[in-house]
């Protein structure tokens, strides 16, 4: 049986068996759970405490009418629930003291699924932004993308700060090249060798890692190299660029494509063209930054630190070629404010966050004398619930 499964069985189990539990999972919402059914009973908990219910009788038992009243609440909100399936949940349950970390178990689920759920969403878009030139939408998926990332930090009490995956050769996914694109790139570099200006109209926020096509890019480059050095750019200058870099005779680029780039028409503007290649690498990169997430959510050895951190580096390239779009649009630029978390985490929210997670250790003091602990002074103890086989649940230990 699937342990996630198993982790929610028991949970509930343990609340039922032991409602006062509830207190110790604030932290755990009902949307955490993955099927339907569970969602539905622990949302009914909730609800029957909240309306200050007396679940425990006076002598401490659990009344039966706890799992009734939570089954009916519960099946307002979804079907298929029967009067035995709580029984199943509590026989799950093997120490209704550890709900704390079987909600952690919940929690470690909730988060890999809602990450997965928002990737999938971002690479369902970019796909359909590249179709229609756009970039708005995928921006969008990724800003809120970026707000659950933080959101399920602040709930997991860590930082949500972008950590690099370890080890080398580890790179955003890329994603597949359309021939829209690269047309676009190739009339973009004609001009660019044609127009002797139009170089100054891209220079500061277009980048040879944009261009979809690696040798297009390398062209790029040439010709940014020749407009730094402050040296004339043309169909001659370019080439020897090209050569004395060894990209024809590395294989990086063929005689043909260079003649056919550099034969181009040369006309149209340069701005325009830039930015339409800039379009596309912002959909492009956050297609790849959307399939490197994916592949790090339906990780399920991957620590929710760890898959948070590294999400949100690989959602990095795409925040700065975004910033380079806007600079191209003539956008002002996001503050640092509204660009990054408005403040730090407290650190000893973070350690309380991660306490609530873990169950309680009830250690005597140690400053309690032998003869007060053998009598019983100073020692607390916890009354099992007593159970009636009509009337009451009894507690496992």
């Amino acid at each position: 049986m699937d342990a996630l499964l198993k982790g929610e069985q028991a949970l509930l189990g343990a609340v039922l068996l032991d409602p006062a539990q509830l207190d110790t999972l604030a932290w755990l919402t009902p949307a955490d759970f993955y099927r339907p059914a569970h969602r539905a009973l622990f949302a009914a908990m909730r609800t029957l405490s909240n309306d200050q219910r007396p679940v425990r009788e006076a002598d401490g038992t659990v009344p039966l009418s706890w799992v009734t009243d939570t089954v009916a609440e519960a099946s307002r909100q979804v079907r298929g629930l029967n009067a035995s399936y709580p029984f199943t949940l509590i026989a799950a349950c093997p120490r209704p003291q550890n709900a704390p970390v079987y909600g952690r178990m919940v929690l470690e689920g909730s988060i890999h699924r809602t990450v997965l759920e928002h990737a999938v969403r971002l690479e369902h878009v970019a796909h359909i932004d590249a179709e229609q030139h756009q970039v708005e939408g995928v921006l969008h998926h990724a800003d809120a993308l970026t707000g659950v990332l933080g959101d399920l930090a602040r709930r997991w009490g860590t930082e949500p700060r972008p950590v690099p995956p370890p080890g080398p050769g580890a790179s955003t996914a890329a994603s597949p090249v359309g021939p829209k694109e690269t047309e676009d790139e190739q009339f973009l570099l004609a001009v660019l060798v044609h127009q002797p200006a139009a170089m100054a109209e891209v220079y500061d926020w277009l980048r040879p890692g944009d261009f979809a096509d690696a040798g297009n890019g390398q062209v790029y480059r040439c010709l940014g190299a020749l407009h730094h050095r402050g040296e004339p750019i043309d169909e001659v200058t370019a080439l020897w660029e090209v050569q004395r870099r060894g990209l024809l005779v590395d294989g990086t680029l063929s005689r043909e494509q260079v003649d056919s780039l550099f034969g181009g028409p040369g006309a149209g503007s340069a701005e325009w063209l830039g930015d339409q290649v800039i379009r596309a690498s912002v959909v492009r990169t956050a297609a790849g930054a959307a399939t490197t997430i994916k592949a790090l959510a339906e990780a399920e050895a991957m620590a929710p630190g760890r898959l948070i951190g590294q999400a949100l580096h690989a959602l990095g390239p795409l925040d700065e070629v975004r910033a380079r779009w806007r600079t191209a649009n003539g956008q002002p630029s996001p503050t640092a404010e509204s660009a990054g978390p408005a403040q730090r985490p407290d650190p000893a929210a973070r350690v309380r966050a991660a306490l609530s997670r873990s169950p309680q250790q009830r250690l005597a003091p140690r400053t309690t004398p032998p003869a007060a602990a053998m009598s019983g002074t100073g020692a607390t103890t916890t009354s099992p619930v007593r159970t009636s086989p009509s009337h009451h649940l009894r507690s496992t230990s």
